[in-house]
């Protein structure tokens, strides 16, 4: 039910306020002479030492929760308290921020405790103040959440990738996410692989930061010695407790294999082109000599007349006979 505005319900609080004949019980919150806070007896019951010491409070994730805080003013002046809250574990919200107490009397001021939808499961405390208007005493109130559900634990490793620096070293870049309900404490091991064997190995070791449900933990590790050419994985592994496990990984090639395998076949090519060239070369030389070589023995076999040719006819006084 909606909370009514501040002065309605100061009315409604001192309405139901009974006039104490009595001593403040023993463990009621003594703030100052004169007045106290502490968590409401059930069912409007007097004060008396069987009282509760703090709130507790249960309830699943988006529940609503609600309790009663007893002022006490046993003494013959009026006295104006202000209300507030801190480290509940949710939204606390009083039917009243501020009361003011009539003499001899005893306030109930409810409140509700709004459990976040994305509450882990688990305790946490908290405490309500009430101070006195003007600056005045104090009196705190403990307050115990317990938020009820099931407990997930769930981490990723995102996002790996490695960036060369300076001269022969590089750095690993990831980020470690907690996707359940719970906190983490993770451990991280990682490992490089190449074409030769581990270039890089480092077991699983603690880290010092706490990731909370939701928490994204950017992380950058050194790796001081690269390999020179061969391409290799980087792998991380995070690990936490109840089983929450998560890995990723990433190539490197300190060489870019695409540009050496373009320069490789461009060299290549130039090679054969220039045996091409000189096998042409060759060719041509070599065709040149045996036409002169034949045209010579031709002219020598003709001139000589060692070869009588069928159909030829002797000249006269040559000496030759018919």
């Amino acid at each position: 039910m909606p909370f009514r505005t501040p002065a309605a319900v100061s009315g409604a609080v001192l309405a139901a306020a009974a006039v104490l004949l009595w001593p403040a019980p023993a463990l009621a919150r003594p703030a100052a002479p004169g007045w106290s806070a502490a968590p409401a007896p059930g069912g409007g019951a007097r004060p008396s030492a069987q009282d509760r010491p703090y709130f507790y409070l249960e309830g699943a994730p988006g529940a609503v929760l609600d309790d009663r805080l007893a002022l006490t003013n046993p003494s013959g002046r009026p006295v104006t308290v202000r209300l507030r809250s801190s480290g509940t574990g949710g939204r606390l919200a009083f039917a009243a921020a501020e009361v003011t107490l009539p003499p001899r009397t005893r306030a109930g001021v409810p409140f509700t405790l709004t459990v976040p939808t994305t509450a882990v499961p688990g305790s946490r405390s908290g405490t309500i103040t009430a101070t006195a208007a003007g600056g005045g005493a104090q009196a705190r109130v403990p307050l115990h959440l317990r938020v009820t559900g099931p407990a997930l634990s769930a981490l990723t490793v995102e996002g790996v990738s490695v960036v060369r620096g300076s001269g022969d070293g590089a750095v690993v870049r990831y980020a470690l996410v907690n996707r359940g309900n719970t906190v983490l404490r993770p451990r991280v091991a990682l490992r490089a692989d190449g074409i030769f064997g581990a270039a890089l190995h480092r077991p699983a070791r603690a880290l010092p930061d706490e990731l909370r449900p939701g928490q994204r933990l950017d992380r950058i590790e050194k790796w001081p010695d690269l390999p020179g050419l061969e391409p290799v994985e980087i792998r991380v592994t995070a690990t936490a407790g109840h089983g929450a496990r998560g890995a990723a990984s990433a190539t490197y090639t300190a060489v870019p294999w695409g540009a050496a395998a373009g320069v490789t076949a461009v060299l290549a090519a130039g090679a054969g082109a220039w045996g091409v060239v000189r096998r042409r070369r060759c060719t041509g030389r070599g065709r040149g000599g045996a036409g002169s070589t034949a045209a010579a023995r031709t002219g020598t076999g003709t001139a000589s007349g060692s070869v009588p040719v069928p159909g030829s006819v002797p000249v006269p006084g040559s000496g030759a006979r018919a």
